[in-house]
């Protein structure tokens, strides 16, 4: 599946006392990028809800491995991993904004809930999705 990028600014409120981003706001841009990757399939994240599918958090992951600062422009590149059959993978790197330094690699694994709550497997229309953008340079 290609890879979605967008951008997002360090704002102030972002930063720590040494100007640099706190470490949970990494799990934030990750969900820019998520949000912003399901735009891109044609599929607004609250268009996933009211079809009656939900996505919480299962399990998160970053390694850290250069402090984005106050003000900078970070890259966020986000992809599916197509390989999970029970939940849906979200894979990211964060990057400075030339696009060369990486500063943060991490995922999202998401259940697959319906409106009762129940786990269920990743509905059709999701997968089909997926399908088809797996056909996409």
């Amino acid at each position: 599946m290609p890879t979605h990028k967008t951008t997002c600014r360090v704002i102030y409120g972002d930063t720590d006392n040494m100007g640099q981003a706190y470490y949970g706001n990494y799990f934030r841009w990750f969900e820019i990028g998520r949000n912003e990757l399901f735009r891109s399939l044609g599929l607004a994240y609250a268009s996933v809800e009211s079809r009656g599918l939900f996505l919480p958090v299962a399990e998160t992951y970053c390694k850290y491995l250069l402090p984005a600062k106050y003000d900078d422009l970070l890259i966020i590149a986000t992809s599916l991993d197509t390989r999970l059959k029970g939940a849906i993978k979200f894979d990211y790197q964060v990057f400075s904004e030339d696009a060369q330094t990486l500063l943060a690699q991490g995922y999202t694994k998401h259940a697959c809930l319906n409106r009762d709550g129940k786990v269920i497997r990743p509905p059709k229309f999701i997968k089909e999705i997926i399908e088809k953008n797996n056909q996409k340079p």
